[in-house]
């Protein structure tokens, strides 16, 4: 413990000398911190430094406390502050971080407070709740999933305002938390850069080489891609069945399982693992691991498919492929046929329609896919960071009455 608190004060040092600077353009430089349990990979790691970037460039200070990943040393390159606390690990001796966390919120004066994932919203929250009135930061929480509803979910719900990544968000904690004041609901879709995913992408040569040599069994197939990490909800069991369907239809298929094995999946890996053998699908479907290019790989897709068995919030890789102009099938509940609705509507089928999926991938692979518009997709990432900053700036105005922009996107009553 004395070293994660030495560790927690010496960051916190760091980020103070800078605390005089101001923000360009601004009455003064907030001060953020965001919460979530770590930084190896995912839509809520990734929003979080798309965030943590929008404050430095506009001049503000961003500090994340997570227990670390990959994506710290992204997160720094940004000109944002690590601090490194595990505070999602499920167990007692996670309490021990509060008063770290409450001395951090104190010591760095920090504006906004923002709760991303519920056992680190519950150290952050204790923490917060310490502190004097007057001394506590604004808080904001994020509903980026339908967690199952209860008490301990409820954290996510109690922020001076609750972000809901999608209107499937929105009718989830009208439903499951009716106390929760409609004026402090905030709906923010996630976004993507259409500079980055565009319709005219196309991998370039090296690439492509070096990915059809690495994968020759995917040579000539028609291509389908399920990205997400492996777990008992993103649909891998689905597409085993799928992919054995189109087979045995004479469709020249081949799938494409693109996501990371958490060591407490193992057991369900091994299940799908199994099943692919069983099913006679070794050549068929191949899993690439956790990948950087993901873009290049959905690129060079025939389809991408998108089937959670839950409902999903909001489907990122749904609408980073249709940026791409890639055609998306996927399970129409949730953020995602929220998403498909608005942009792709062929794409939509009944959630757990397997037969539905397998008959409509067999008529898209002999008769041709539907196009997709090739106009630019309305979930972009610049207006998800300016719709959040200018969030917390109506926050802080509220205290300062210095004239920062209204946000104007509280959901209707």
């Amino acid at each position: 413990m004395e070293r994660e608190r030495g560790l927690a004060d010496a960051k916190a040092g760091k980020v103070r000398q800078e605390n005089g600077r101001q923000a360009p353009g601004t009455a003064r430089r907030l001060t953020v911190v965001q919460m979530l349990p770590a930084l190896d990979g995912g839509g809520v790691e990734r929003g979080t430094l798309e965030i943590a970037e929008a404050l430095v460039r506009a001049g503000h200070r961003a500090i994340v406390i997570s227990e670390g990943g990959r994506l710290v040393e992204e997160l720094e390159t940004l000109g944002a502050e690590h601090v490194e606390l595990a505070v999602g690990r499920k167990s007692l001796t996670t309490l021990r971080y509060i008063p770290i966390v409450r001395r951090l919120l104190r010591d760095e004066s920090v504006d906004i407070l923002h709760l991303r994932s519920r056992l680190p919203a519950w150290i952050g929250y204790v923490a917060w709740k310490g502190l004097p009135a007057d001394a506590r930061p604004h808080l904001v929480t994020t509903v980026h999933g339908a967690y199952s509803p209860s008490w301990y979910s409820s954290i996510m719900t109690r922020g001076d305002r609750v972000i809901a990544v999608s209107d499937s968000i929105v009718d989830y904690i009208r439903r499951h938390y009716p106390k929760v004041d409609p004026e402090r609901i905030v709906r923010i879709y996630r976004g993507v850069d259409p500079d980055v995913y565009r319709p005219d992408f196309r991998p370039g040569a090296a690439w492509l080489e070096r990915f059809y040599r690495e994968n020759p069994q995917t040579a000539g197939r028609w291509l389908l891609t399920l990205p997400g990490r492996i777990t008992q909800i993103k649909g891998q069991m689905d597409v085993i069945e799928i992919v054995a369907g189109l087979k045995a239809r004479g469709v020249p298929v081949h799938a494409l399982l693109v996501g990371g094995v958490h060591p407490r999946r193992q057991e369900y890996w091994h299940k799908v693992q199994v099943a692919i053998a069983e099913k006679g699908l070794a050549n068929d479907i191949t899993w690439l691991g956790p990948r950087s290019d993901l873009r290049e790989i959905m690129a060079i897709s025939d389809v991408v498919l998108s089937l959670t068995t839950k409902p999903e919030s909001f489907g990122r890789t749904v609408t980073e492929a249709l940026a791409l102009g890639r055609p998306v099938l996927g399970y129409d509940h949730g953020g995602v046929g929220e998403q498909l609705a608005a942009v792709y509507p062929a794409g939509r089928v009944p959630p757990g329609d397997i037969a539905g999926v397998t008959k409509t991938l067999m008529a898209w692979a002999r008769e041709g896919v539907p196009p997709t518009s090739g106009e630019p997709v309305p979930y972009t990432l610049q207006r998800m960071q300016d719709e959040t900053l200018d969030l917390y700036l109506d926050l802080t105005a509220e205290d300062t009455g210095s004239g920062y922009r209204q946000v104007k996107r509280r959901v209707e009553t």
